[in-house]
């Protein structure tokens, strides 16, 4: 092997390692989409409210199926650029009197949660 052979060689295996190194340099951007929920708004929600009082705290919901217009999601989805993805859900159900009778997902009830609002 002549110098030339060696100096291409190892310019070539340098370039090759630098790819993982040069990936983590480039900027990503962060990628947010649906609706951002707070422990803090969720707390706030009680049994019995109503649609509108639950929109006003909340926001408009990210899903609601014609289907089933009493069951409302809340889906938020966050890519940082380098990191791992995070998902949060909420599921909120309302009764046919367009109360709110249950909630699920990634989000804890308060303790106050089956305590209906005075009127």
């Amino acid at each position: 092997m002549n110098w030339k052979n060696i100096a291409a060689l190892t310019l070539a295996a340098s370039l090759l390692s630098g790819c993982s190194v040069a990936s983590r340099l480039v900027y990503h951007i962060d990628i947010n989409q649906g609706n951002y929920v707070a422990q803090e708004d969720v707390s706030m929600l009680r049994i019995g409210m109503t649609k509108q009082q639950v929109e006003y705290v909340l926001g408009t919901p990210m899903l609601v199926q014609p289907e089933y217009p009493n069951v409302w999601y809340y889906i938020y989805y966050h890519k940082p650029g380098h990191n791992t993805p995070i998902q949060k859900d909420l599921i909120l159900t309302f009764n046919q009197d367009n109360q709110l009778s249950r909630m699920s997902g990634d989000f804890k009830a308060s303790p106050d949660f089956n305590q209906p609002l005075q009127q």
